[in-house]
């Protein structure tokens, strides 16, 4: 390959060839290849590919753990780390109970709102707050529910529950719920129903992939049956006369419904009160005291939860590791990755983010207290929505005391781009990954963003892949766009994420870049490190764009320049220009910062 003056110089390379170069062990977009294995004696470690944010049925959307390691295994991802949110998984001040003592009702100053809607058939449907009937053991108010249904097929009127920020949607292990009924008026076809809608899952034991729902109907029947393909399961009792408890048991009864189901690993998503009727019947009932009872989750509890349902996925998926991480949320959401899990101890507060910077940096610390990384998630937001303020505010906060940066991400990977361009100008020295921040675990390779990370570990073990997360010799990708894999070497060792600090004038850089699409292109970018502070809040680079014909599956030989100090990273692009794979740097200075250089990445 030939590159002009021009070039070189904005490169800050004496010269540059190209030269077929296939890593050892590299596969194809179908067959992703080994991925791990023991790095003996002058051997690069094999690259291990992460799905790094991942939230399940400790969150607060439909995803399954089952569903992301279906997905996962699909990718041809190796390491799934759990990131589910801290206070959902502790479920810290979560709903307890509803009074049914109106539309809005507010508990510990945060409000559960009901919402009615209506469908199928249906005629004189009112829902209505009354203080006559109520449930003997709660005073105020209950909810009666009454509709009839003109049609041979069911009509419904039904009010779903919606908390303060969902703060009753969490995992339904150790959880019960406690409702009062009163069923005025019911028979064959007129029943009361109680919904959980709950998580997605793949296609298994012929049933298709789906949400699956657990239906508790209040009527004339008795006993349990799935229907809509298995997805319905439904849960029936005989109402009884006058007031009555319902107490559901929800881990059980997904047990019994589905056996061959991880039935801890479910959320209660959402739930809904109705009541359905059809051949002019008319079906009336009334609701009072909902509890929420939930065990297994004070302090660290839910942690043992979470362990007990990896373990029972590690001999359905054999070929993944799993690890507990945590999305640490009640402030400027951050990821611990490695070191001892653990939960936050929030006290009494309600669960409200507190989005200054000094709770974040404090959370921070308290990773790295426990052993861990921490991750500066989703970093541009409503405090920080354009490019040159998030920069500023990294440098400012050494990227608020964090190992990492999410780079990739669900926002703007150019304008993130930016920023870590501004804390790399800098000597801010912190390792950009991707994510896929996915809730839902549908369809890993059809939902943008689908970023995963790879790191060139030793091997696929916890302690390895963060020691690789630390010294930044990891890339991330979009699997969908481009699986080849990124590497910048220092005379034949690899130097990605590393700082070398040197006064030679010129230094050998190899970038080897394999598999690539025949129209895509590697970007050379280099970045000026002068140190210029957050008062100069823009990136100092310069970009060399090479076609992918002329690197192949490939490398590209520099004879780099680092000058007053510069560092090098690579990106790949698609036809289209977009961004499909982006390497962290490698930093060339001729004295080490007064920061210093951590002995992870010293070179």
């Amino acid at each position: 390959m030939t590159v002009s003056r021009r070039q070189v110089l904005l490169l800050g390379v004496a010269a540059a060839t190209a030269s077929a170069c296939t890593r050892p062990g590299s596969g194809t977009a179908a067959d992703p290849g080994p991925t791990t294995s023991a790095a003996g004696p002058g051997l690069t470690p094999a690259p291990v590919s992460m799905a790094m944010h991942v939230h399940a049925s400790f969150s607060e959307g439909v995803a399954s753990m089952d569903t992301h390691l279906d997905q996962a295994r699909r990718t041809g991802v190796d390491v799934v780390w759990w990131t589910e949110h801290d206070f959902r998984q502790q479920a810290h001040g979560y709903r307890s109970a509803v009074g049914f003592d109106g539309m809005v009702e507010p508990e510990n100053g945060l409000d559960w709102t009901w919402a009615a809607t209506r469908s199928g058939a249906v005629e004189a449907a009112e829902g209505t707050f009354v203080t006559d009937p109520h449930s003997p053991d709660e005073p105020g108010k209950a909810l009666r529910l009454t509709a009839r249904g003109p049609s041979r097929s069911w009509g419904r009127l039904q009010y779903e529950g919606n908390a303060y920020n969902s703060t009753y949607s969490t995992s339904i292990a150790g959880t019960t719920l406690e409702l009062d009924v009163l069923t005025e008026s019911v028979g064959p076809d007129a029943e009361l129903l109680v919904e959980v809608l709950s998580s997605y899952r793949p296609a298994t034991a012929s049933r298709p992939a789906g949400a699956y729902t657990l239906q508790y109907r209040v009527g004339t029947q008795q006993g349990r049956t799935t229907e809509n393909g298995g997805l319905l399961g439904v849960v029936a009792s005989r109402a009884q006369p006058g007031w009555q408890r319902l107490t559901l048991r929800l881990t059980d009864d997904v047990a019994a419904l589905w056996p061959d189901l991880v039935a801890a690993d479910a959320a209660l998503y959402r739930l809904q009160l109705a009541v359905r009727a059809r051949r002019g019947a008319t079906a009336t009932a009334v609701v009072d005291r909902l509890r929420f009872v939930r065990t297994g989750r004070d302090g660290q509890q839910s942690l043992a939860l979470q362990a007990d349902l990896i373990q029972q996925y590690a001999a359905r998926y054999p070929e993944l590791q799993q690890y507990q991480g945590s999305e640490l949320s009640l402030v400027r959401h951050v990821n611990r990755f490695g070191g001892t899990a653990f939960l936050p101890d929030y006290g009494d507060a309600p669960p409200r983010k507190d989005t200054s910077l000094k709770a974040a940096s404090a959370m921070v610390d308290q990773i790295h207290a426990h052993g861990g990384l921490a991750s500066h998630n989703h970093p541009l937001d409503d405090a920080y929505p354009a490019p040159g303020a998030l920069g500023a505010m990294i440098v400012d906060t050494g990227n608020l005391g964090a190992d990492l940066l999410e780079v990739g991400f669900a926002g703007d990977v150019e304008a993130v781009t930016q920023a870590y361009d501004i804390a790399a100008r800098n000597g801010i020295f912190i390792t950009a990954t991707g994510t896929t921040d996915d809730h839902s675990g549908q369809d890993w390779l059809g939902r943008p963003p689908r970023w995963v990370t790879h790191a060139w570990a030793a091997s696929a073990q916890a302690p390895d892949l963060v020691a690789a997360l630390a010294a930044g010799q990891v890339w991330f990708a979009d699997p969908a766009g481009w699986r080849g894999a990124l590497q910048i070497e220092l005379a034949g060792r690899p130097a990605m994420g590393g700082v070398l600090v040197t006064r030679d004038s010129r230094v050998p850089l190899t970038v080897s870049a394999d598999e690539l699409p025949a129209d895509s292109t590697v970007d050379l970018v280099t970045g000026e490190v002068d140190f210029a502070g957050s008062g100069t809040p823009v990136p100092a680079i310069s970009t060399v764009t090479i076609p992918s014909r002329n690197v192949g599956q490939g490398r590209v030989e520099l004879d780099f320049q680092p000058g007053a100090g510069r560092y090098l990273r690579a990106v790949v692009r698609d036809g289209a220009g977009t961004v499909v794979g982006f390497s962290n740097p490698v930093w060339v200075l001729p004295e080490a910062p007064a920061t210093g250089v951590p002995a992870q990445r010293r070179l």
